[in-house]
């Protein structure tokens, strides 16, 4: 085992876990009593610097490590918790971490004055102490229980402003939505260890596991070909929860709502780590699909993908707009992981996390300025609506700056991290349909069409709220309020997260994706080859498709020459998801509520019918019993009572009478004696001599006598 300093890098690992945990733990036990969030920030600085010099760099392309440990036994079966260490699982959790660090840094300012503080700096420690431990979870089981975890303490941080009853109902959506898709982790898990009698995730996954070679016919000949039933469904069940987890259609529609936790929270939670753990899932566990699995998986996540696009283009709330952006996006990683190439969808991955935090950063540094300048002017109007803003370029210009660093690397401009990432995916997956059959290149060709959507909408967020006139100029102009740009420790983290969306942290070369360590690091074999000459085209048309869209938007929403109506039924639909929510809710909600009051009513019939039948059956029993209860046990519970109460006078005479009469005959001959005694010692000489006297005559009249 590879160290550094002689510190392991299993245990530096746990350290890694375990300091957000701690502070976690004690943030709890100050209460309110701590809310500079000082040790939430030390433990994710530190977390972060262990993770990266004692963990990532001693792995990283050194072949993987694990370490497990007795946990439990159930009859003849020992089950282990351990740590796997390998390029997947370290990269996955120093993300973790360095996204972790800026939320926190931009927290401080953002999250100011918050009357709940304590609680958030509590849950977000929490939070990532889970997030952590998943990434490193060396069986399924363990996992899964990080996994739960997680979803609890996301369920903590989208209520935490749970006065608003926007933000309960949220939270409550998306614990329910994400319960779903763990019952089919569970689900997965029960098939797998059922078949196989293990969970380890190497001894399933490794280079010589069960599924080693990554499917079931494979030359290893370790699987059969009759378990391909068990073994596609345990592979469904595993995507169900990745579909819950990374908001895949139809279980997406939880993500937007839960835009009404903090931003700072939708940074860190919904664009960048918990949202991607379903990813990270299915990289993980990716030998375990069949090819009907893998093209279910391509077809969910093509169809989520430009979904989320379409509704993303109709939203005003400014955050929505980032969040279907990033149902989007997670639908390109999962079309990733379904033709193969589960390592373009983890450098997606990867660099979208970069540009999508600091996405909602600039967000939040908006939403935050105007939240100040609603205060200043005395005005009740929404922050986030773009609506509401315009022309803040020339207040905020370092926030608009990096908010475009930010949307150029989403749209995939070359020299932006999201350039490599995107083209990654789009392209290897021309060459899987063409490897495929013509058929299946209506996938790529739907994904070239997301991204240039892509480009439409986050250009149309940029114009409305950088272009144009301000909504309320006039109060700016008669001094009565003003907008300021984002405070210096708010940009700070935001300019790292610009720094991340850049080309040069993942390749020397910016137009080549191949040339990433990342991808060289997290390499599959594909089965399809590669075509060259897509290198080339496809850049290129979604470069000019991206320009045309943004030319587009500039015509509409700056130059104001928007040719549609906002009240049109497309529009409509498009706002309102689809209808998606209105949808589950008759179908799902309602009809339950429906089928449980059928359910109530029959159960209410059913028990009225039943107890007038049987009052009519036992009615005459019933008669019998009552003469007998009347008769018989009242009348001897009578007679006893009687006979113990003359018992009881007998007693009471007794006592009073005679044992009391004795013991006052012996105290009133007491009493007597001694007052004949004391008046014999009465101190006067004349009393003695009298009785001395009267002793002496006694005594010789009883010798006379005798």
């Amino acid at each position: 085992m590879d160290t550094l300093f002689n510190i392991s890098p299993i245990y530096a690992s746990l350290a890694v876990i375990l300091l957000p945990f701690i502070s976690a733990v004690v943030q709890a036990l100050l209460g309110r009593k701590n809310n500079t969030g000082n040790f939430a920030l030390l433990a994710i600085v530190a977390s972060t610097v262990i993770s990266l010099l004692y963990v990532f760099i001693p792995i990283w392309n050194t072949g993987p490590i694990a370490q497990k440990a007795p946990w439990f036994i159930i009859g003849e079966s020992t089950f282990y918790v351990g740590m796997l260490l390998n390029n997947l699982t370290v990269i996955m959790q120093f993300l973790v971490c360095i996204i972790a660090l800026p939320v926190h840094i931009y927290s401080r300012i953002y999250m100011k004055g918050d009357p709940g503080l304590h609680r958030y700096w509590m849950y977000l420690s929490f939070f990532c102490s889970a997030m952590l431990g998943l990434t490193v979870s060396a069986n399924l089981l363990q996992m899964y229980i990080f996994w739960e975890l997680v979803g609890f303490a996301s369920f903590l941080l989208i209520g935490f402003w749970f006065h608003k009853t926007s933000a309960a109902k949220a939270s409550k959506k998306a614990f329910i939505i994400n319960r779903i898709g763990d019952l089919g982790f569970l689900i997965g898990i029960a098939l797998l260890y059922s078949h196989v009698g293990t969970l380890d995730i190497v001894e399933l996954f490794g280079s010589d596991g069960v599924f080693s070679n990554g499917t079931i016919l494979h030359s290893t000949g370790k699987v059969s070909a009759q378990d391909n039933t068990w073994i596609t469904l345990a592979g469904l069940g595993f995507f169900l929860a990745a579909m819950a987890k990374s908001a895949q259609f139809p279980l997406h529609v939880w993500l937007p709502d839960a835009m009404e936790g903090p931003t700072s929270v939708s940074s860190l939670i919904h664009a960048a780590t918990m949202v991607a753990a379903g990813v990270f899932l299915l990289s993980t566990i990716f030998p375990l699909f069949t090819d009907s699995v893998l093209l279910i998986i391509t077809c969910i996540g093509t169809l989520t993908a430009v979904t989320a696009a379409i509704f993303a283009l109709a939203q005003y709330d400014i955050k929505k707009i980032l969040a279907f952006s990033t149902v989007s996006q997670l639908g390109f990683m999962v079309v990733g992981v379904g033709i193969g190439a589960s390592d373009t969808a983890m450098f997606h991955l990867i660099t979208h996390a970069f540009f999508k935090c600091l996405l909602f950063l600039c967000a939040g540094a908006v939403i935050h300025a105007l939240t100040d300048f609603q205060k200043q002017a005395q005005l009740d109007f929404d922050s986030q609506d773009l609506r509401n803003m315009g022309g803040l370029r020339s207040f905020m210009p370092k926030t608009f700056l990096l908010m475009t660093i930010a949307s150029l690397a989403l749209i995939g401009i070359p020299f932006s991290s999201g350039y490599l990432s995107k083209e990654s995916i789009i392209i290897t997956a021309f060459e899987w349909g063409q490897h495929k059959g013509s058929l299946y290149l209506i996938i790529p060709i739907i994904l070239v069409i997301v991204s240039i959507m892509t480009a439409f909408y986050i250009a149309r967020l940029l114009f409305k709220t950088y272009f144009g006139r301000f909504h309320f100029t006039q109060l700016i102009d008669k001094g009565k309020a003003q907008i300021k740009e984002a405070h210096h420790i708010m940009l700070y983290p935001m300019f790292f997260l610009a720094i991340g969306s850049l080309f040069p942290l993942y390749s020397y070369n910016p137009i080549d994706y191949n040339a990433s360590w990342l991808l060289i690091g997290l390499h599959k074999a594909h089965n399809y080859p590669e075509i060259g000459i897509l290198h080339i085209l496809i850049p290129l048309i979604l470069l000019v498709g991206s320009f045309l869209s943004g030319l587009l938007a500039w015509q509409w929403y700056v130059k104001n020459k928007y040719p549609l109506s906002g009240k049109s039924s497309s529009i409509e639909w498009a706002a309102n998801q689809g209808y998606l929510n209105e949808f589950h809710k008759q179908v799902w909600v309602n009809e339950t509520k429906h089928i449980s009051r059928i359910v109530a009513k029959i159960e209410h019939n059913f028990a009225q019918v039943g107890q007038q039948l049987f009052s009519k059956a036992i009615h005459p029993f019933s008669q019998s019993i009552y003469s007998f209860d009347k008769n018989i046990v009242d009348g001897t519970t009578k007679l006893l009572s009687k006979i113990t109460r003359y018992i009881s006078l007998c007693i009471h005479w007794i006592d009073h009478c005679i044992v009391d009469g004795i013991v006052n005959l012996i105290a009133n001959l007491t009493y007597y004696i001694g007052h004949l005694v004391r008046q014999v010692q009465n101190g006067q000489i004349q009393t003695y001599l009298g009785f001395t006297l009267t002793m002496v005559v006694l005594g010789i009249i009883y010798l006379l006598i005798k």
